[in-house]
């Protein structure tokens, strides 16, 4: 049970599993077509486990565990039987067909330079390739999608590719209040009652730039917004560094949204790195996939309180 082995069905059988196949529990080090089921029901209640892979990790471990508690189920980070019953309420496919469109393949595409000075040269900060757009749109890593893929070339008008079933995700409605958990790694969406309805994974500061803790607002919010760079504000700032304006896109800094907190220089934000979110440290903002911020940017209102936590 501890992972895929020789006998693993292909991802793309994620819909055809059997019963014994389908009833196999997740849990730390297993991989393959049921982890990938688990992933998009997660995903689809508003329990993101962030960039999808078909492999445990992190993400999917938090978001089952805010699953289980929403369902008041045993909460142990596991896919367990009664999990799998609760997920499986959803009977839509996890998988779905999307043909390439001319407009996919023509892009553009630009690689995006490291450095910021490089980033300010760009009118704007778009897909580096077709795969990282279509990681985003599907809330996949670009493996993932290969591996859902095998013998496609990805670059062709017309072509037909497996993907995660995510368009069909419900918007969710206005949150109160939004929780943000430093020592879990997550941003939670709460209703007027404080009961949870979403969460997202997240990264949450450093030790260099910890999380600020208390209760704040929520002042503002910009969708594609430009970001300026300033050298001062960054303790590992480069030497020679100096201020830049970066325009929009999903390779800007903060990505494709930038939540407006009553903190100075504090805000939630999206960025270019969906891989790297709960596993890597921010400089004290709070950092979620692009997809998983444009969530919550039509779930949050200017007002809403925002309460952080260690």
């Amino acid at each position: 049970m501890a992972g895929a082995d020789a006998a693993e069905p292909a991802l793309s059988a994620a819909d055809t599993l059997n019963a014994a196949q389908r009833a196999r529990p997740v849990l730390p080090k297993t991989s393959g077509p049921n982890v990938l089921r688990a992933q998009v029901l997660l995903d689809r209640a508003h329990f993101s486990p962030g960039e999808m892979d078909a492999a445990y990790g992190s993400g999917l471990r938090q978001a089952i565990r805010g699953f289980q508690k929403l369902r008041q189920l045993k909460v142990s980070g596991e896919v367990d039987a009664a999990t799998w019953k609760e997920l499986e309420r959803d009977q839509e496919p996890v998988l779905t067909v999307y043909t390439l469109t001319a407009q996919d393949v023509a892009g553009p595409y630009l690689a995006i330079p490291s450095d910021m000075a490089g980033k300010a040269k760009l009118p704007a900060l778009g897909y580096a390739s077709l795969g990282e757009a279509l990681g985003e749109r599907f809330h996949a890593s670009p493996e993932l999608l290969r591996r859902l893929n095998p013998g496609k070339t990805m670059k062709r008008a017309g072509e037909q590719l497996l993907v995660p079933n995510v368009a069909i995700i419900k918007p969710l409605p206005k949150a109160a209040s939004l929780l943000v958990d430093a020592k879990e790694g997550t941003l939670t969406l709460l209703d007027a009652s404080g009961t949870p309805f979403a969460q997202f994974p997240a990264s949450t500061g450093s030790k260099h730039d910890p999380l600020p803790e208390g209760r704040f607002q929520v002042m503002g919010v910009a969708t594609n917004p430009e970001y300026r760079y300033n050298p001062k504000l960054f303790w590992d700032a480069k030497a020679g560094d100096a201020k830049a304006r970066i325009a929009g896109g999903p390779n800007n800094p903060v990505g494709l949204a930038w939540i407006e907190l009553s903190i100075e220089h504090y805000g939630i934000h999206g960025t270019p790195e969906p891989g790297k979110i709960g596993k890597t440290q921010s400089h004290g903002c709070v950092r979620l996939t692009n997809w998983d911020v444009m969530q919550v940017v039509r779930a949050v209102t200017r007002g809403a309180t925002v309460l952080m936590q260690s």
